[in-house]
């Protein structure tokens, strides 16, 4: 019988919404009671975690390539491939079940799921309504995806969530101090879904506008910008609450998410400073949810603004708001539909009393979750070519690094993980950070206000043009460039962007290159 591996998973401008009181209150979750629930952790000995300061401390010499910085992913790297599957590896320290589990995983990730009933049991219940059919329809080649090119191309990669202020928490008693009040929009629940099955109505179609932004920089050159406008056209459901707030998405890159949920929590934490109290202009905050697979609350990790705790959690989250697939965490069979969609909600689902009555069941989960977790980071490309060491200079000397944390250690982990005890190169902190007014969705989420993202993870970054055929960064794809994408930071990042438009032109084009390097 084929092993399924699950050590990871051992259990299976801004709006701010005061809340009775207690967003102000002080947080009450710390290091100590923010456990990795969900990892087999061996605790670190002292002479590890001396081991781990040292190694983890940057060097103060740029001149040339530090230890060990070319393998990003730790153990887990893989060679750069010049090509569209460069992010579609497995991870290289993966034994022959873990590569099996992978090539499963991976072929579930690609399943294209269609209406029930059907034929093919194991692949019905799309919908009925949807942002995509399968996994890979969004995260194409495991990249990221892009918002619609022109008013006749679809937006499969990207979507509008929604939600409204609510006057109290949703649920008090799974409250977590400093969470923004919401609720689901009453007609379009927490997600708007651009396709439908025949006989339903799709619930809008995605309408982007853009004006342009000319930004001088020193030297007499310029750059422009381009400010997004979204509208929820054609909306197939009557019209969205007054209160509603949208926030454009699209689907994040796949590299590397196992290593980053093993980074501890602890080591996080260490990092948040929400008052500023060291002066550097920089307050990270963590995220905390509610763990439903864990029933606890957990430092959020993944999604843009941090807003799920595990790979697994993410992993069936997107199955049932982007494909209308019902599992074992989202068991209503209709997906995303609400209680004022009666045709939806009466629409036939393909619950399989094989898979405990589930669209897909907890052993499929596992394994798209798996594959997820153990796509390999490929290898930095030329780390000692003297403008890459230049750019790197840069990068730190204009303060990038301090939200962009470069390296980490993972736990130790129990039995044969593959994401045990790694030096890892993401060039993250994992923390929510405000990105000022340029950036803002203004839509609150969790503990994360509405100028508020997670710092978003640089590894892989210069592949993005070989996987994904585009070079369009930041949440909503905005940044058609890398240096749109620095030009459009505020808040907290405002004095490093301020200081990337000063600086001379050559600094500006070797950092730029040393990004393209990561």
């Amino acid at each position: 019988m084929m092993r399924v591996f699950f050590a990871l998973l051992s259990c299976a401008a801004a709006l701010v919404v005061p809340v009775l009181g207690l967003a102000t209150q002080p947080d009450p979750v710390t290091s100590d009671s923010l456990s990795d629930v969900h990892l087999n952790v061996v605790p670190r000995t002292d002479d590890e975690r001396g081991r781990v300061a040292k190694i983890t401390a940057l060097p103060t010499e740029f001149d040339t390539a530090w230890p060990f910085e070319e393998n990003a992913g730790g153990a887990q790297t893989v060679r750069a491939r010049n090509t569209a599957d460069a992010f579609s590896q497995p991870a290289a320290n993966l034994n022959f079940a873990q590569e099996l589990d992978f090539k499963v995983g991976n072929g579930m990730f690609r399943r294209i799921w269609v209406s029930a009933p059907a034929s093919t049991l194991a692949s019905d219940g799309l919908g009925p309504l949807f942002n995509a059919r399968s996994c890979q329809r969004c995260h194409l080649k495991d990249g990221r995806g892009h918002p619609p090119e022109g008013p006749d191309d679809t937006a499969v990669s990207m979507f509008l969530r929604v939600s409204i202020p609510a006057p109290e928490p949703v649920d008090i008693q799974r409250y977590i101090a400093g969470t923004h009040a919401t609720a689901p929009d009453p007609t379009y629940g927490t997600q708007l879904q651009d396709f439908s099955l025949p006989g339903q109505a799709p619930e809008y179609r995605l309408q982007i506008d853009y004006d342009e932004v000319e930004v001088p920089l020193s030297g007499g050159e310029t750059a422009t910008l381009r400010r997004p406008t979204y509208t929820a056209a054609d909306l197939g459901y009557g019209p969205l609450h007054p209160g509603a707030m949208l926030s454009p998405r699209i689907a994040p890159q796949m590299i590397g998410m196992g290593l980053l949920e093993a980074i501890p929590a602890e080591e996080i934490l260490a990092r948040v400073d929400p008052d500023d109290a060291d002066g550097d202009g920089i307050s990270g905050k963590p995220q905390i949810v509610w763990s439903d697979a864990h029933d606890a609350p957990m430092l959020g990790r993944f999604g843009h603004k941090a807003g799920n705790p595990t790979v697994l959690e993410q992993t069936a989250s997107a199955f049932a708001g982007d494909i209308g697939i019902s599992n074992p965490l989202h068991t209503a069979g209709s997906g995303e539909c609400t209680d004022l969609q009666t045709d939806c909600t009466a629409a036939l689902h393909g619950g399989d009393p094989e898979q405990g009555g589930f669209e897909i069941d907890q052993v499929g989960l596992d394994l798209v979750s798996f594959y997820s977790r153990t796509l390999a980071v490929p290898a930095r490309r030329d780390v000692d070519a003297p403008q890459v060491l230049h750019g790197r200079q840069v990068f730190f000397d204009s303060g990038c690094a301090a939200c962009h944390q470069p390296n980490h250690v993972t736990h130790r982990l129990e039995g044969e993980d593959p994401a045990s005890f790694q030096l890892i190169w993401p060039y993250t902190d994992m923390l929510l950070h405000d990105m000022g007014p340029g950036l803002a969705d203004n839509r609150p989420e969790g503990r994360a206000d509405g100028q508020e993202w997670r710092t978003a993870p640089l590894w892989g970054i210069g592949l993005t043009k070989t996987v994904s055929g585009h070079t369009q960064f930041l949440h909503d794809g905005r940044a058609r460039s890398l240096l749109e994408a620095v030009l459009w930071h505020g808040g907290e990042a405002q004095a490093a962007r301020d200081i990337v438009v000063a600086m001379p032109p050559e600094d500006r084009v070797a950092l730029i290159r040393f990004l393209e390097s990561l």
